[in-house]
Protein backbone atom coordinates (compact mmCIF):
# COMPACT_ATOMS: atom_id res chain seq x y z
CA UNK A 1 0.00 0.00 0.00
CA UNK A 2 2.74 2.46 1.13
CA UNK A 3 4.53 1.94 -2.18
CA UNK A 4 1.20 2.48 -4.32
CA UNK A 5 0.46 5.66 -2.37
CA UNK A 6 4.12 6.58 -3.07
CA UNK A 7 3.81 6.15 -7.18
CA UNK A 8 0.14 8.10 -6.81
CA UNK A 9 2.06 10.92 -4.98
CA UNK A 10 4.79 11.04 -7.26
CA UNK A 11 2.16 10.83 -10.52
CA UNK A 12 0.70 14.37 -9.10
CA UNK A 13 1.48 17.29 -10.88
CA UNK A 14 3.97 19.61 -9.22
CA UNK A 15 2.55 23.37 -8.76
CA UNK A 16 4.98 24.88 -11.72
CA UNK A 17 7.00 28.08 -10.48
CA UNK A 18 7.63 30.77 -12.59
CA UNK A 19 10.66 33.36 -12.46
CA UNK A 20 10.23 36.68 -13.71
CA UNK A 21 13.14 39.42 -14.18
CA UNK A 22 12.98 42.83 -13.27
CA UNK A 23 14.95 45.70 -14.65
CA UNK A 24 16.06 48.37 -13.02
CA UNK A 25 18.40 51.09 -14.20
CA UNK A 26 18.85 52.66 -10.31
CA UNK A 27 21.18 51.64 -8.15
CA UNK A 28 19.79 48.53 -5.08
CA UNK A 29 20.53 51.34 -2.28
CA UNK A 30 17.74 53.77 -4.09
CA UNK A 31 14.37 53.21 -2.82
CA UNK A 32 12.59 52.96 -6.02
CA UNK A 33 14.73 49.25 -6.33
CA UNK A 34 14.08 48.88 -2.33
CA UNK A 35 10.20 49.23 -3.21
CA UNK A 36 10.59 46.60 -5.76
CA UNK A 37 12.50 43.90 -3.82
CA UNK A 38 9.33 44.80 -1.26
CA UNK A 39 6.60 44.24 -4.23
CA UNK A 40 8.88 40.57 -4.97
CA UNK A 41 8.94 39.67 -1.09
CA UNK A 42 4.87 39.74 -1.29
CA UNK A 43 4.15 38.54 -4.46
CA UNK A 44 6.48 35.48 -3.58
CA UNK A 45 4.32 34.98 -0.45
CA UNK A 46 1.02 35.89 -1.73
CA UNK A 47 1.61 32.93 -4.24
CA UNK A 48 2.99 30.48 -1.96
CA UNK A 49 6.63 30.75 -3.73
CA UNK A 50 4.89 29.94 -6.70
CA UNK A 51 6.01 33.65 -8.81
CA UNK A 52 9.56 34.82 -8.34
CA UNK A 53 10.38 38.12 -9.56
CA UNK A 54 14.05 38.16 -9.77
CA UNK A 55 15.82 42.40 -9.41
CA UNK A 56 18.00 43.32 -11.90
CA UNK A 57 19.77 46.35 -10.93
CA UNK A 58 21.78 48.73 -11.56
CA UNK A 59 21.26 48.42 -15.01
CA UNK A 60 22.91 45.34 -14.81
CA UNK A 61 20.97 43.86 -17.78
CA UNK A 62 22.44 46.04 -20.30
CA UNK A 63 19.37 48.56 -20.85
CA UNK A 64 19.11 52.14 -20.33
CA UNK A 65 16.47 54.49 -18.85
CA UNK A 66 14.75 55.02 -21.86
CA UNK A 67 15.34 51.90 -23.36
CA UNK A 68 12.71 50.22 -20.19
CA UNK A 69 9.70 50.58 -22.07
CA UNK A 70 10.29 49.10 -25.20
CA UNK A 71 12.39 46.41 -23.55
CA UNK A 72 9.45 45.02 -22.13
CA UNK A 73 6.84 45.67 -24.89
CA UNK A 74 9.66 43.37 -26.88
CA UNK A 75 9.94 40.81 -24.34
CA UNK A 76 13.57 41.19 -23.65
CA UNK A 77 12.78 41.31 -20.27
CA UNK A 78 9.52 40.27 -18.50
CA UNK A 79 9.61 43.55 -16.21
CA UNK A 80 10.75 46.67 -15.62
CA UNK A 81 11.03 49.54 -13.22
CA UNK A 82 10.39 52.48 -15.90
CA UNK A 83 11.13 55.89 -15.31
CA UNK A 84 7.44 57.48 -16.95
CA UNK A 85 9.21 60.31 -18.20
CA UNK A 86 11.77 58.97 -20.06
CA UNK A 87 9.71 57.08 -22.55
CA UNK A 88 8.28 60.32 -24.25
CA UNK A 89 10.29 58.80 -27.49
CA UNK A 90 7.71 56.24 -27.82
CA UNK A 91 4.40 58.32 -26.31
CA UNK A 92 4.74 61.84 -25.78
CA UNK A 93 1.85 61.48 -23.37
CA UNK A 94 4.52 60.07 -20.93
CA UNK A 95 5.68 63.74 -20.23
CA UNK A 96 2.16 64.98 -18.66
CA UNK A 97 3.31 64.70 -15.31
CA UNK A 98 6.58 67.25 -16.32
CA UNK A 99 4.49 70.04 -17.30
CA UNK A 100 5.97 72.56 -15.52
CA UNK A 101 4.81 74.22 -12.06
CA UNK A 102 1.25 72.81 -12.50
CA UNK A 103 1.63 70.50 -9.23
CA UNK A 104 3.00 71.85 -6.30
CA UNK A 105 2.84 69.38 -3.75
CA UNK A 106 2.74 65.32 -3.70
CA UNK A 107 -1.02 65.81 -2.10
CA UNK A 108 -1.81 67.92 -5.04
CA UNK A 109 -0.21 64.83 -7.72
CA UNK A 110 -2.27 62.20 -6.10
CA UNK A 111 -5.02 64.06 -7.49
CA UNK A 112 -3.55 64.49 -10.67
CA UNK A 113 -3.01 61.07 -11.31
CA UNK A 114 -6.64 60.48 -10.85
CA UNK A 115 -7.16 61.92 -14.33
CA UNK A 116 -3.00 60.70 -15.70
CA UNK A 117 -3.16 56.69 -14.48
CA UNK A 118 -5.73 55.87 -17.09
CA UNK A 119 -4.09 57.41 -20.21
CA UNK A 120 -0.74 55.24 -18.93
CA UNK A 121 -2.69 52.38 -18.48
CA UNK A 122 -3.94 52.73 -21.54
CA UNK A 123 -0.60 53.25 -23.31
CA UNK A 124 1.47 50.59 -21.29
CA UNK A 125 -1.32 48.13 -22.82
CA UNK A 126 -0.66 49.83 -26.34
CA UNK A 127 2.55 48.77 -25.86
CA UNK A 128 2.18 44.98 -24.74
CA UNK A 129 2.52 45.35 -21.04
CA UNK A 130 0.18 46.06 -17.97
CA UNK A 131 0.92 48.59 -15.16
CA UNK A 132 1.06 47.15 -11.59
CA UNK A 133 1.96 50.16 -9.79
CA UNK A 134 3.34 54.07 -9.84
CA UNK A 135 5.35 55.42 -7.18
CA UNK A 136 6.64 59.12 -7.95
CA UNK A 137 9.86 60.18 -6.99
CA UNK A 138 10.07 63.01 -4.34
CA UNK A 139 10.33 67.02 -5.10
CA UNK A 140 12.23 67.78 -7.21
CA UNK A 141 15.94 70.39 -7.04
CA UNK A 142 18.34 71.94 -9.01
CA UNK A 143 22.15 71.27 -7.62
CA UNK A 144 24.57 74.03 -9.00
CA UNK A 145 28.05 74.13 -7.82
CA UNK A 146 27.54 78.06 -7.79
CA UNK A 147 24.99 80.07 -5.72
CA UNK A 148 22.34 82.34 -7.29
CA UNK A 149 20.33 85.33 -5.99
CA UNK A 150 19.04 86.47 -9.16
CA UNK A 151 17.75 85.08 -13.07
CA UNK A 152 20.62 85.95 -14.33
CA UNK A 153 22.75 84.13 -12.24
CA UNK A 154 21.28 80.75 -14.00
CA UNK A 155 21.79 81.73 -17.88
CA UNK A 156 24.41 79.63 -19.64
CA UNK A 157 24.95 76.85 -16.50
CA UNK A 158 24.80 73.26 -17.70
CA UNK A 159 22.54 71.55 -16.06
CA UNK A 160 21.33 67.99 -16.85
CA UNK A 161 17.56 66.70 -16.94
CA UNK A 162 16.52 63.03 -17.32
CA UNK A 163 13.92 63.79 -19.94
CA UNK A 164 13.09 66.59 -22.22
CA UNK A 165 10.42 67.98 -20.51
CA UNK A 166 12.70 68.81 -17.67
CA UNK A 167 15.01 69.95 -19.76
CA UNK A 168 12.97 72.71 -21.51
CA UNK A 169 12.06 73.88 -17.92
CA UNK A 170 16.25 74.14 -16.97
CA UNK A 171 15.93 76.15 -20.03
CA UNK A 172 13.48 78.36 -20.10
CA UNK A 173 14.48 79.48 -16.77
CA UNK A 174 18.15 79.89 -18.30
CA UNK A 175 20.07 77.27 -17.77
CA UNK A 176 21.47 75.25 -21.08
CA UNK A 177 19.63 71.96 -20.18
CA UNK A 178 21.37 68.77 -21.44
CA UNK A 179 19.00 65.41 -21.58
CA UNK A 180 21.00 62.46 -20.30
CA UNK A 181 20.35 59.46 -19.00
CA UNK A 182 21.28 58.40 -15.40
CA UNK A 183 24.53 56.00 -15.72
CA UNK A 184 25.59 59.24 -17.80
CA UNK A 185 25.66 61.32 -15.16
CA UNK A 186 28.79 60.87 -12.87
CA UNK A 187 31.33 60.99 -15.30
CA UNK A 188 29.58 64.17 -16.60
CA UNK A 189 29.82 65.93 -13.65
CA UNK A 190 33.44 64.57 -12.93
CA UNK A 191 34.22 66.01 -16.39
CA UNK A 192 32.42 69.19 -16.14
CA UNK A 193 30.33 68.48 -19.08
CA UNK A 194 27.71 69.59 -16.81
CA UNK A 195 27.95 71.69 -13.75
CA UNK A 196 24.31 71.05 -12.45
CA UNK A 197 21.53 68.75 -12.00
CA UNK A 198 17.98 69.04 -11.77
CA UNK A 199 16.39 65.95 -9.85
CA UNK A 200 14.96 64.40 -6.95
CA UNK A 201 17.06 64.28 -3.22
CA UNK A 202 17.05 60.96 -3.31
CA UNK A 203 18.78 60.64 -6.35
CA UNK A 204 21.23 63.30 -4.99
CA UNK A 205 22.34 61.12 -2.39
CA UNK A 206 22.41 58.09 -5.12
CA UNK A 207 24.76 60.01 -6.94
CA UNK A 208 26.76 61.45 -3.66
CA UNK A 209 26.40 65.09 -5.23
CA UNK A 210 28.42 66.40 -2.75
CA UNK A 211 31.83 65.06 -4.24
CA UNK A 212 30.38 67.84 -7.38
CA UNK A 213 27.95 70.39 -5.94
CA UNK A 214 27.35 72.47 -3.10
CA UNK A 215 23.93 74.03 -3.51
CA UNK A 216 20.25 72.50 -3.27
CA UNK A 217 17.37 74.91 -4.63
CA UNK A 218 14.52 73.50 -4.09
CA UNK A 219 12.67 74.42 -7.50
CA UNK A 220 9.51 71.65 -7.20
CA UNK A 221 9.60 72.57 -11.17
CA UNK A 222 8.34 69.02 -12.43
CA UNK A 223 6.85 65.45 -11.04
CA UNK A 224 7.18 62.20 -12.06
CA UNK A 225 6.84 58.94 -11.61
CA UNK A 226 8.17 55.31 -11.85
CA UNK A 227 5.72 52.63 -13.07
CA UNK A 228 6.35 48.91 -12.31
CA UNK A 229 5.21 46.78 -15.54
CA UNK A 230 4.73 43.24 -16.73
CA UNK A 231 5.11 42.01 -20.23
CA UNK A 232 1.63 40.75 -21.42
CA UNK A 233 3.09 37.64 -22.24
CA UNK A 234 4.73 36.71 -19.49
CA UNK A 235 1.43 37.66 -18.02
CA UNK A 236 -1.01 35.45 -19.87
CA UNK A 237 1.13 32.79 -18.88
CA UNK A 238 0.39 32.89 -15.57
CA UNK A 239 -2.56 31.62 -13.20
CA UNK A 240 -5.80 33.70 -12.75
CA UNK A 241 -5.09 33.37 -9.32
CA UNK A 242 -1.58 34.28 -9.54
CA UNK A 243 -2.72 37.34 -11.55
CA UNK A 244 -5.35 38.19 -8.72
CA UNK A 245 -2.51 37.68 -5.83
CA UNK A 246 0.06 40.13 -7.22
CA UNK A 247 -2.56 43.12 -8.36
CA UNK A 248 -3.77 42.45 -4.66
CA UNK A 249 -0.28 42.75 -3.39
CA UNK A 250 0.26 45.78 -6.20
CA UNK A 251 -2.58 47.58 -4.63
CA UNK A 252 -2.05 47.19 -1.32
CA UNK A 253 1.94 48.44 -1.35
CA UNK A 254 1.17 51.28 -3.88
CA UNK A 255 -0.17 53.92 -1.09
CA UNK A 256 3.44 52.80 1.11
CA UNK A 257 5.22 53.25 -1.86
CA UNK A 258 3.91 56.89 -1.98
CA UNK A 259 4.87 57.21 1.98
CA UNK A 260 8.70 56.02 1.11
CA UNK A 261 9.27 58.36 -1.38
CA UNK A 262 7.56 61.12 0.73
CA UNK A 263 10.26 60.43 3.83
CA UNK A 264 12.73 59.37 1.32
CA UNK A 265 13.05 63.53 0.56
CA UNK A 266 13.24 64.42 3.70
CA UNK A 267 16.13 61.80 4.92
CA UNK A 268 18.14 62.56 2.01
CA UNK A 269 18.09 66.24 2.21
CA UNK A 270 19.35 65.64 5.77
CA UNK A 271 22.18 63.11 4.43
CA UNK A 272 23.40 65.85 1.78
CA UNK A 273 23.49 68.72 4.25
CA UNK A 274 25.83 66.53 6.66
CA UNK A 275 28.19 65.87 3.77
CA UNK A 276 28.17 69.62 3.64
CA UNK A 277 25.79 70.45 1.09
CA UNK A 278 23.41 73.47 1.66
CA UNK A 279 19.99 74.14 1.06
CA UNK A 280 19.21 77.31 -0.15
CA UNK A 281 16.17 79.37 -0.21
CA UNK A 282 13.93 81.06 -3.29
CA UNK A 283 13.60 84.70 -2.65
CA UNK A 284 9.84 84.98 -3.66
CA UNK A 285 10.63 87.71 -6.66
CA UNK A 286 13.01 84.87 -8.19
CA UNK A 287 10.46 82.36 -7.72
CA UNK A 288 8.21 84.11 -9.47
CA UNK A 289 10.23 85.10 -12.19
CA UNK A 290 11.36 81.05 -12.75
CA UNK A 291 7.31 80.08 -13.51
CA UNK A 292 6.58 82.91 -15.63
CA UNK A 293 9.99 81.96 -18.00
CA UNK A 294 8.15 78.60 -17.65
CA UNK A 295 4.40 79.30 -18.21
CA UNK A 296 4.53 79.01 -21.66
CA UNK A 297 5.88 75.71 -21.65
CA UNK A 298 2.78 74.36 -20.26
CA UNK A 299 1.03 75.77 -23.57
CA UNK A 300 3.45 74.71 -25.64
CA UNK A 301 3.00 71.32 -24.58
CA UNK A 302 -0.47 70.97 -24.71
CA UNK A 303 -0.14 71.88 -28.27
CA UNK A 304 2.58 70.14 -29.05
CA UNK A 305 0.37 66.84 -26.98
CA UNK A 306 -3.13 67.51 -27.64
CA UNK A 307 -4.03 64.31 -25.42
CA UNK A 308 -2.59 66.03 -22.79
CA UNK A 309 -5.00 68.96 -22.61
CA UNK A 310 -8.21 67.26 -20.80
CA UNK A 311 -6.01 65.40 -18.69
CA UNK A 312 -4.86 69.24 -17.05
CA UNK A 313 -8.24 70.65 -17.67
CA UNK A 314 -9.37 68.33 -15.30
CA UNK A 315 -7.05 68.89 -13.00
CA UNK A 316 -7.17 72.47 -13.10
CA UNK A 317 -10.58 72.11 -12.26
CA UNK A 318 -10.53 70.56 -9.02
CA UNK A 319 -8.33 73.70 -7.62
Amino acid sequence: MLGLAGALFSALPALAQTTLNLSDVLPETNFMVQNAAHFAQEVSAATDGQVTISIKAGGSLGFKGPDQLTAVRDGLVDMADINISQQVGVNPLFGVEGVPFLVSSMDELKKYHEFVRPAFVKIAEENNQKLLYMVPSPAQYVYLKVPVDSIDDFSGIPVRGADKNTVDVVSAIGMAGVAMPWGELIPALASGRVEGVATSATSGVDGKFWEFMKYIYPTNHTWGSNMVTINLDSWNRLSADQQAAIEEVASRLEPEFWEVSRQGDIDSIKIMQENGMELATISDELRTQMVERAQQLQADFVARVPDAGPIVDQYKATQ
